[in-house]
């Protein structure tokens, strides 16, 4: 069996082979219904870890609400209630609820990680761009300017928040997202902790990626997981039970007819409403969906820097239309 060979719940494999063209990256995928739990893998298995990206935003989306409801924050306790940012300028006084909603006027990437010097380490050498200590990250925001409190996609802004919700529980980043959302879920500081289950990706041309580890990037897109793990996590979410659920309810616009929660996107799509996130690395992509009113969800994850938006939306309407063939399969687990 070669690595470019899906295997899994036949109906997922099915779909898997129409979503995907023939390629050697590791990739897998999983489909949550109210009836079944589908999960299909290519060139990996059940233990393989991902980087997820983005999606990181929503789980630390998740921290924030469930410490909110905890009473350790609020909308308007601001960074500097929380983090070490006396002489920072102003953005001390930038809010958790701005930081949420990417409307903190906070740049995508402090200037003061020289986002272009490494930025072209990245694509010449595949180096990771990120892999800064909190210390350090806490130290590049010592000049930012805060902007207009527009609309404005900001790895900064979640990487602050996921830092500044930990604090307030008297944890750390890993340790909170653990706590809160499972132990499946690995943040990596240093490449010397990543195991041999942690997959290497590539960029589309197949040229192997360094990983994109460090501290201060794990709230926005350090984490790591298994398909189960991100299967499971789906399922709960669909259940309504994790700490921190009000965070996929959207409260403000974010574009035209796209709302967002605390991290969460939410669209209409083919007249059905989702809520999604996607994620992408050096060498990942990612993409999770649910269509909370079918009580159906989809994840998928590759080993490789190629977006699987366009799939992960297929799949997931494939899977909800009621024109899906029924399967006998009612927890599928990949043959290893």
């Amino acid at each position: 069996m070669g690595d470019a060979e899906w295997r899994g719940d036949p109906g997922l494999v099915g779909a898997a082979e129409r979503a995907f063209r023939p390629a050697a990256s590791a990739t897998a995928m999983a489909v949550v219904t109210p009836e079944r739990r589908l999960t299909a893998l290519r060139g990996s298995d059940d233990r393989s870890t991902f980087e997820i990206g983005s999606i990181s935003k929503a789980l630390t989306g998740m921290l924030y609400r469930h410490a909110e409801e905890r009473g350790l924050v609020s909308p308007t306790t601001t960074l500097g209630d929380l983090l070490p940012l006396t002489g920072h300028r102003d953005v001390g006084a930038v809010t958790l609820g701005s930081l949420a909603i990417h409307r903190s006027g906070l740049p995508g990437l402090p200037a003061g990680m020289h986002p272009l010097r490494r930025s072209l380490g990245f694509w010449i050498r595949g180096e990771n761009p990120y892999g800064d200590s909190l210390a350090a990250l806490l130290d590049q925001v010592r000049t930012v300017h805060v902007g207009a409190p527009r609309p404005r996609y900001s790895n900064l802004g979640f990487q602050l928040l996921g830092h500044a919700v930990a604090a307030a529980a008297g944890s750390n980043y890993p340790q909170l997202l653990q706590d809160d959302l499972g132990p499946g879920f690995s943040t990596a500081a240093r490449v010397e902790d990543l195991g041999p289950a942690d997959l290497t990706g590539s960029d589309r041309f197949r040229r192997p990626m360094q990983p994109w580890v460090g501290e201060a990037i794990a709230p926005a897109g350090g984490i790591r997981a298994t398909i189960s793990t991100m299967r499971g996590f789906l399922r709960s979410v669909l259940d309504g039970t994790p700490p921190g659920m009000s965070a996929l309810d959207p409260v403000i616009e974010f574009a035209p007819r796209v709302g967002i929660g605390a991290g969460w996107i939410t669209l209409e799509h083919h007249g059905r409403r989702i809520t999604w996130h996607n994620g992408s690395t050096g060498g990942f992509s990612s993409w999770i969906g649910l269509d909370r009113d079918a009580g159906t969800g989809a994840v998928l994850l590759a080993a490789v820097h190629r977006s699987v938006d366009r799939q992960g939306f297929r799949l997931l309407e494939e899977f909800t239309a009621p024109r899906t063939a029924p399967s006998s399969v009612v927890d599928d687990e990949p043959t290893r």
